[in-house]
């Protein structure tokens, strides 16, 4: 059975009215959940040592202190903190490494974490992109040097470039990061060439338009290839469903079931030690329907 972290407090990140990044997208995960039998856990308080492992002190005190007491506060163009804020993403951090905790300790074989505000754009230094932390970064961070793994992948299907992420992690030979992203399309980084200090890092730019059946083309050339042969001892997701069609962020041709074809072969990776987090998606019902299918396979396989 899969677990799945989520926490109150992620509602309590409220962003300003028409902001895509807004707290119905729990709502829409929540019914994508229904009827899955699923192993629900609550999200603890991340600590501040995990968000140390990627992200300097100063950032994280400065982050805390311009949570405002009402109202908004605005990091950049699009990513805003209101007073609840800081404890939604210390949850959104917290519940992460409890599900690499339980997965690498045995207790499950898979786990998604229900959290906002999403990570994958925070830079070392830098909150953008609607993210403050780094969540999924944090995650392989913990998974290395708390439990002592040799090797760790992340693959993020986010229609966005996971930026942060590779920031993030750009020296760490740990970690094998694999983002597949629209290009051109925000943030305008994850060229191919953009490989990391130790060539560990992999990008893959789709064309706008692209379908479903051009994704599977491109993972099924590329990516599975470098999977097998990292061989991780757990995969972590950077479980993006903004490539859906119905997405008014980006231009990719996505289905629901693409992400559950997607989902079924890097559950074949790592031994099948799978954690997800959710990042984009802003589509209310494409979002319900593709949570079901990404976290309907992760119940299949957490078996």
């Amino acid at each position: 059975m899969v677990l799945v972290f989520t926490h109150p407090d992620c509602a309590r990140h409220v962003t300003p009215p028409g902001h895509p990044e807004r707290v119905e997208r729990l709502a829409a995960v929540e019914r994508g959940l229904r009827g899955l039998p699923v192993d629900r856990r609550e999200c603890p308080l991340g600590e501040a040592a995990d968000v140390l492992r990627c992200h300097p002190a100063g950032y994280l005190a400065r982050v805390k202190a311009s949570v405002p007491e009402e109202g908004w506060a605005q990091l950049d163009g699009d990513t805003f903190l209101s007073p609840g804020s800081s404890d939604a993403a210390m949850r959104a951090v917290g519940g992460i490494c409890a599900a690499v905790d339980a997965v690498v300790g045995g207790a499950a074989r898979t786990a998604f974490v229900a959290g906002r505000p999403p990570g994958h754009h925070a830079e070392r230094d830098i909150a953008m992109g609607f993210c403050l932390f780094g969540t999924v970064a944090i995650a392989a961070k913990r998974a290395l040097d708390h439990h002592g793994l040799k090797r760790v992948a992340i693959v993020d299907f986010d229609v966005h470039h996971g930026n942060g992420t590779q920031d993030l992690l750009w020296d760490e030979g740990r970690c094998l990061f694999v983002s597949s992203h629209q290009m051109p399309l925000y943030p305008g980084t994850g060229r191919p060439e953009e490989k990391g200090a130790h060539g560990q890092i992999m990008n893959l730019p789709l064309r706008g338009g692209g379908t479903g059946h051009d994704m599977r083309q491109a993972y099924e050339r590329v990516v599975f290839p470098a999977l097998q042969e990292w061989d991780p001892e757990l995969l972590l997701i950077s479980a993006g469903f903004d490539a859906h069609a119905d997405d008014p962020l980006a231009g990719l041709e996505w289905q629901a079931e693409d992400y559950a074809w997607l989902t079924r072969h890097l559950c074949e990776f790592a031994g099948g030690r799978v954690v997800s987090s959710l990042e984009g998606g802003y589509d209310l019902e494409a979002l319900a329907a593709s949570v079901a299918a990404h976290v309907g396979v992760l119940e299949e396989r957490g078996r």
